[in-house]
């Protein structure tokens, strides 16, 4: 149900953009022409084709977590903008998806502004926390407390087979990629790769990659967490013009080496999960993986790959440009606001405090992979 009229209405009017209403709505709640209008706002601007800013990444988020809501503006009665947030009780919000989403905004129609503080209060929030706010956002700039790198890859679709393109795109890394899927084929078998995987038993086996490399290098298993499983099997069944959700298998014959999931629209695919099995390492296949992802996408109309923020080497190798993404609260006069962000912007800041610095960063690092070993080897 939307909160409009008799229902539990919570409608707000932006100082800025007279005329502008904003009315709160559950995903499930959306009308076809609201979802409508969203998608044509995605389409109509670049920097909000990412797959993670669709009402189909939202209601998927919506199925599995409690408190996803959606604001829609409407100007003269047309709904022109929607930001899709999670709320809890105490009125904190957050980005949609916030920890698992690579990029966050209010997506909207061209020339349309608004009042943060308006908007919040349209909500019911008190602050409202992001970490991959896309740079366009500019009613919450003065609410940015960092900016960083999110790396891309421009894609153009080659004019012979993968070879030809990966020389072609990438000549310092060609000639040994090349040889190394000539080695894997002579030591196993054939490498074969496909794009669009539909077998979930390919999911599951990503999965257990997955898991085991979180819990190698000592990071928080994230398939531990059974709303996150079911969501990136829902999200793996759509198969929707604004929204796909992608497996990709790198195989050695019918053995399964490296597979990579992740969504995508009609123009950008996100960089989401990528593992492979560690019997092959040598073969560094997880390079493999995104370079055969990125050639077939290109063939299958992806104008831009979303590696997504985070300092990683494989993404200085692969990124053609940057894009920039905010990190930050967006809050109003609020005492549950200010006691949120006093909480919350200490454990943020010395966070990128250790990423930014290789000397904290290199030691960080040992020390979560010595954890997981010792974890593994208590299980074991």
């Amino acid at each position: 149900m939307s909160r409009t009229g008799r229902s539990t209405s919570r409608t707000g009017r932006s100082k800025r953009a007279a005329g502008t209403d904003i009315t709160v709505h559950r995903p499930e709640d959306l009308s076809a022409a609201q979802r409508a209008a969203w998608h044509r706002a995605m389409d109509e601007s670049p920097e909000y084709a990412n797959p993670f800013l669709s009402p189909e990444f939202a209601a998927g988020i919506g199925r599995h977590r409690g408190g996803v809501q959606i604001a829609v503006l409407h100007e003269h009665g047309e709904p022109v903008g929607f930001l899709p947030y999670e709320r809890n009780l105490l009125g904190i919000g957050r980005a949609v998806g916030l920890g698992l989403s690579d990029c966050q905004a209010l997506v909207h129609r061209p020339g349309i502004i608004w009042d943060t503080e308006e908007l919040l209060r349209a909500c019911g929030l008190a602050s409202f926390e992001f970490d991959h706010l896309v740079e366009e956002q500019k009613p919450f700039g003065r609410h940015v407390t960092g900016m960083f790198a999110s790396p891309v890859i421009d894609l153009r679709p080659g004019d012979g087979d993968y070879a030809a393109w990966l020389r072609a795109a990438y000549p310092g890394q060609a000639k040994s990629t090349l040889k190394k899927e000539r080695r894997l084929a002579r030591d196993v078998s054939e490498v074969r790769f496909v794009f669009d995987e539909r077998d979930p038993r390919m999911l599951r086996r990503l999965m257990e990659w997955k898991s085991a490399q979180y819990r190698r290098t000592g990071r928080m298993d994230r398939f531990a967490r059974p709303w996150i499983v079911h969501l990136v099997h829902d999200l793996f069944r759509l198969q929707e013009e604004h929204f796909t959700g992608v497996l990709s298998v790198l195989y050695a014959g019918d053995r399964p080496v490296a597979a990579h999931f992740g969504p995508r629209s009609r123009t950008v695919l996100a960089a989401w999960f990528t593992a492979y099995d560690p019997a092959f390492h040598y073969y560094s296949p997880g390079l493999m993986m995104h370079l055969r992802t990125a050639e077939a996408a290109a063939r299958h109309g992806v104008r831009v790959v979303d590696l997504g923020r985070g300092d990683k080497e494989y993404k200085d190798w692969l990124k053609t440009r940057e894009l920039r993404v905010g990190e930050g609260f967006a809050v109003r006069p609020h005492p549950v606001a200010a006691v949120h962000r006093m909480w919350r912007r200490p454990v943020r800041g010395l966070r990128n405090t250790v990423l930014a610095h290789p000397a904290l960063r290199e030691p960080a690092d040992r020390l979560l992979k010595t954890v997981g070993a010792l974890r593994s080897a208590h299980r074991a």
